[in-house]
């Protein structure tokens, strides 16, 4: 077999329908719209959930009960095997971990995982540490220093 002789399946590639093209084409006079109304015209395009001006399903049915997640606290997850690439002995704190793209994204809080090994002796600030990555950080010496969040910059999602 050779480059020539690939071709997709059978199937998997479809004619462009081609509107507009006289009645026996089977796509003209309306060409697939239906007939008159407001999806018939152009430029138009109704949002999923609309109904007409009629109060839509999703806001007709009663909001009750208690939702945990609006209460949640969110952590960026960073993994242990991930701070090998800062020096031996340096500080790492949430700014250097944002800086070297280790945390992005709207979520404040950064919580440090024990996924991987750690080679190195760091001095680690964060919200939050897992039992795991604080036995592994101060098994070799390291320190682990627990940031408080503010209130305000806690981002619940």
């Amino acid at each position: 077999m050779r480059l020539h002789d690939l071709k997709p399946r059978p199937g998997a590639k479809h004619r462009r329908k081609r509107l507009g093209q006289g009645e026996s084409s089977g796509h003209g006079k309306t060409s697939g719209r239906g007939g008159k109304g407001q999806s018939a015209r152009s430029g138009s395009s109704i949002r999923p959930g609309f109904e007409g001006g009629q109060m839509p399903l999703i806001r007709r049915i009663p909001k009750r009960g208690f939702n945990n997640a609006s209460h949640t606290t969110r952590y960026n997850a960073v993994n242990l095997d991930s701070l090998n690439q800062f020096d031996n002995g340096a500080k790492v704190d949430p700014t250097a971990i944002r800086s070297v793209g280790l945390a992005n994204g709207p979520v404040k809080l950064i919580k440090i995982l024990g996924d991987g090994e750690l080679t190195k002796k760091l001095t680690v600030s964060a919200h939050a540490f897992s039992a795991s990555a604080r036995a592994k950080i101060e098994g070799l010496g390291g320190v682990c220093e627990v940031v408080a969040a503010r209130k305000t910059a806690a981002v619940k999602a």
